[in-house]
């Protein structure tokens, strides 16, 4: 058969984003952050995350822990009094880079968030570039910085004046990937930052890959973990390539 340039660039990305995503640690480049959780906590009413690790509970959650370390895991819930979602949160710069980690959805609402930011960008809402959000059956990756998150962008959203260009737009910001996780089942994630393209693995199996400007902005400062219900999170690296 065939194949027209089109389906021959299609397999060419899919080919080399699908071994990006999948990189032995040894190729992944520099390790910049690791981290087990293997340690206490000093008292159990308030978060006490430490190496360098920061969360919203005191500003969103009228200061009532949402992040736990127990059985070597960080054990990460929404609060009842919380009025947005948690935000637990590590410095990360690099360019292109990943991270990995393990993750575990104990209910089939339970989904994990990647976000990464740039406080430093002022033309996003909150520095938001991009995301990886993984739940039971599906992982979306999206363009926050192009995207949703777009201060004029955001403020027409709020004001309900989005053109039907503009909405169509927004649509091209987003893809989604279907794929079926057990609930109670530890798996591995890997998260990839090539260009301006995100990949996204689990256990090694390669879920999806989404290229959008947002993604290749220059600095990405800091990883936050985005969780709207639970998860519980265990052996988190941060690598740089550039």
């Amino acid at each position: 058969m065939i194949k027209s340039p089109k389906h021959v660039a299609f397999l060419l990305c899919f080919s080399v984003c699908s071994v990006a995503a999948s990189l032995p640690a040894a190729d992944r480049g520099t390790l910049l952050f690791s981290d087990d959780f293997q340690r206490n906590e000093s008292q159990e009413l308030k978060d006490e995350v430490g190496n360098g690790w920061g969360t919203n509970s005191e500003r969103r959650a009228g200061g009532n822990k949402q992040v736990d370390l127990r059985n070597g895991a960080m054990y990460i819930y929404l609060h009842k009094e919380a009025d947005h979602g948690v935000s637990v949160t590590h410095p990360a710069e690099f360019r292109n880079g990943s991270v990995e980690l393990k993750f575990m959805l104990e209910h089939p609402k339970d989904t994990l968030g990647l976000n990464f930011a740039d406080l430093q960008c002022k033309d996003v809402w909150a520095g938001h570039l991009f995301k990886v959000v993984i739940g039971v059956k599906q992982t979306e990756l999206a363009d926050l910085k192009t995207g949703v998150m777009d201060l004029k962008t955001r403020e027409a959203r709020k004001a309900d004046t989005l053109t039907a260009a503009q909405k169509a737009e927004l649509k091209t910001k987003s893809k989604k990937f279907s794929h079926k996780l057990e609930t109670g089942t530890w798996y591995t994630a890997v998260a990839d930052v090539d260009g301006d393209t995100l990949s996204v693995s689990i256990d090694g199996k390669h879920v999806g890959s989404f290229a959008s400007p947002g993604i290749a902005h220059p600095t990405k400062r800091m990883l936050r973990l985005a969780v709207h219900r639970n998860v519980v999170v265990d052996d988190l690296k941060i690598y740089s390539r550039d």
